[in-house]
């Protein structure tokens, strides 16, 4: 196989996950913004049972690794767990804390956009992915001016609208694949 075939199927093989991907986070994201607590809650329940589950791999990991001898050993075990188990709880509070979470995230993601929008210039295409990067950043901005009275609604919003716009730029740049 040559070069220029397997490129020729990558390609193939980008748009089409590209349009199946592009729509199915077109869909999310606008579920998410038209139920933006519902999607806030979920998010931050989500959170909640990922930073248990990490803390009870750690727990075992500690175990396993030091036989129980040593409290400061316990210490991220323990935080990890309490953590989890506190966002579930509370979740509007771990909502509150997502919401600072996800306002840095949209900080980096604008940096890792425009990175790649760069590296794809002067691709046709190139500007959909800096326009995705110029809003990720316009999100965070609004999250931080906020924040904690808005993140009960404003982490399903934006995490829809991220959603939504990273489909759409799927959708936009596969045609240039």
């Amino acid at each position: 196989m040559n070069d220029s075939t397997t490129n020729f199927d990558m390609g193939k093989d980008f748009r089409r996950f590209a349009l199946i991907a592009g729509i199915v986070l077109i869909l999310l994201g606008v579920a998410a913004v038209a139920l933006p607590q519902i999607a806030s809650l979920i998010t931050a329940a989500f959170a909640g049972w990922l930073i248990l589950l990490a803390g009870f791999v750690v727990t075992y990991l500690t175990w396993q690794g030091f036989g129980g001898a040593g409290a400061l050993r316990w210490l991220k075990p323990f935080v990890l767990i309490a953590t989890g188990l506190l966002i579930l709880v509370n979740p509007m509070a771990g909502a509150a804390a997502l919401g600072l979470m996800l306002a840095i995230y949209f900080m980096f993601d604008g940096f890792a956009n425009a990175g790649m929008a760069f590296e794809m210039r002067p691709m046709r295409g190139w500007g959909w992915m800096l326009f995705n990067a110029l809003l990720s950043f316009v999100l965070s901005l609004f999250i931080l001016a906020g924040w904690p009275g808005t993140s009960f609604w404003i982490v399903g919003v934006y995490v829809g609208i991220s959603l939504f716009f990273d489909g759409l730029a799927l959708l936009a740049i596969r045609r240039f694949v």
